[in-house]
């Protein structure tokens, strides 16, 4: 006897889709301009850097070998290569034909010395803030050994993965990199905030991260270098670490927790300007699809010195023009 196929009717989905909202660009033409900038050969390797090209004499001669190309070159060089996406070998042959097309007698660093000279290269960031700033912390991975989407798709994923983690700071009003770190992929996001506050010239009036960020870590740090407003969420099963009946002045964590407690964690997102936070994850964004997921170099100091050049990069593109966006529905 035939047994009878049962059939299982999809039920709807209780979540409710919300409509997506639709922007419009007000300044389209200039940032259309500044998107073609980005292209210009100009623009990485300016007048100010070839006249900058050997090393200012600093003290009397030393003994042994001397050194021929100033950091500003190398930065140059480097900046060219993560770019227009180079290897060492090809930024050497690039940078060759360009100065011969432009005419300027200089001498172009091979390879190895541009790898050796990346291991303790100095590279500062740019930035444009002088005022208090509204900092967004995240982090992201960035792949140095490890097989493609597609394979693991497929296949899965084999032991020989390796990781590092790209922690950023950036400031929500100009979407410029204010800080950042490269670490281990197994260093929690907490303990790379005191490094990027320290690294932050600009003071920071508020810091907004996510819920990995709910760590006494944090608010003390924040506490050290004066930050008056701190939007993190609390965990879901979060508890009150000073109650107030004590003395002590009340924790900004605490006061978020009781808020939430009061109108609900969507409420609290909206009044604090806690989705100001997304911001950051858009510069992961732009920095993956400009650069890549990826490390070229296999040693942490040169990988940290390849990170923090992709960001200056980043920085100046930003400085060249953003999109003046403005919501239609």
């Amino acid at each position: 006897m035939a047994k009878k196929q049962i059939t299982r009717k999809s039920q709807p989905s209780r979540r409710k889709s919300r409509p997506t909202s639709k922007y419009r660009v007000r300044n389209w033409a200039a940032y259309n301009a500044s998107l073609v900038q980005r292209g210009s050969i100009t623009i990485w390797v300016s007048p100010e850097i070839v006249r900058a090209w050997k090393p200012l004499p600093d003290g009397p001669r030393q003994r042994g070998g001397q050194v021929q190309f100033s950091d500003m070159a190398i930065e140059c060089l480097l900046t060219v290569r993560v770019v227009f996406h180079l290897t060492l070998r090809a930024t050497e042959g690039f940078a060759r034909s360009l100065f011969e097309m432009m005419g300027v007698n200089v001498a172009v660093p091979d390879y190895t010395t541009l790898c050796k000279r990346a291991k303790h290269l100095n590279v500062p960031l740019p930035t444009t803030v002088h005022g208090p700033i509204h900092a967004v912390l995240d982090s992201t991975g960035l792949k140095v050994f490890g097989e493609g989407e597609w394979k693991v798709r497929k296949h899965g994923y084999s032991k020989r993965r390796t990781w590092r983690k790209l922690h950023l700071s950036v400031d929500s009003a100009t979407h410029e990199i204010q800080a950042m770190l490269l670490t281990e992929a197994s260093m929690d996001d907490a303990e790379a905030t005191p490094e990027l506050l320290d690294q932050t010239s600009a003071p920071v009036e508020q810091l907004s991260a996510d819920g990995a960020y709910d760590k006494r870590t944090v608010y003390t740090t924040c506490a050290k270098h004066g930050v008056q407003t701190i939007t993190i969420p609390p965990r879901r099963d979060a508890h009150i670490w000073q109650h107030g009946n004590g003395a002590a002045q009340a924790l900004p964590r605490d006061e978020n927790l009781r808020r939430i407690r009061a109108v609900g964690r969507q409420q609290w997102k909206q009044e604090s300007g806690y989705h100001q936070r997304s911001l950051a994850e858009t510069a992961m964004f732009r920095f993956k699809t400009i650069f890549g997921d990826h490390l070229s170099s296999r040693v942490l100091h040169n990988q940290k010195t390849e990170a923090r050049i992709k960001c200056v990069a980043l920085n100046r593109m930003t400085q060249l023009g953003m999109p003046d966006s403005y919501r239609v529905a």
